[in-house]
């Protein structure tokens, strides 16, 4: 597990601040009695459009004074839950840097043209198991 994620209410569905957790797919942490409980004390469903899940590294961008719940997420989940917050030319630099895992041709084109769309070294490094020595590496070169 990781640090926990947040879980919380926007009063404007229409503000684009995180991610539906119905859009991230299956959640355990939405089953959990916790939650259930915190979604009904809201009045709210696990299908609302109001309800919204932000990684651990954003959560400073959950409004204040919005109803809020810390939760646990698997890596796998969080994985997920920064996919879909990533803007869409991210999203397709960090699928390929996914799929790098199998792959061994192309790793330094690929590395620096993560490193040029603006993915993180660590990142980076999560995604394709790589070492941080190598990423560093092509981070400067």
């Amino acid at each position: 597990m990781t640090d926990d994620a947040y879980l919380f209410l926007l009063d404007d569905a229409s503000v684009p601040l995180g991610v539906v957790p119905a859009a991230v797919g299956d959640l355990a942490c939405m089953e959990t009695p916790a939650v259930r409980a915190w979604l009904d004390a809201q009045g709210s469903t696990p299908g609302s459009p109001n309800l919204r899940l932000l990684p651990p590294e954003e959560r400073a961008a959950v409004p204040e004074g919005a109803e809020r719940l810390p939760v646990p997420l698997s890596d796998e989940e969080l994985n997920r839950v920064r996919h879909l917050m990533a803007p869409e030319s991210l999203a397709r630099i960090e699928e390929e840097l996914l799929t790098y895992r199998d792959i061994s041709d192309g790793r330094d084109g690929l590395i620096g043209r993560a490193l040029a769309a603006g993915v993180p070294p660590h990142r980076i490094v999560e995604l394709t198991g790589e070492d941080p020595a190598t990423v560093t590496a092509a981070a400067r070169g």
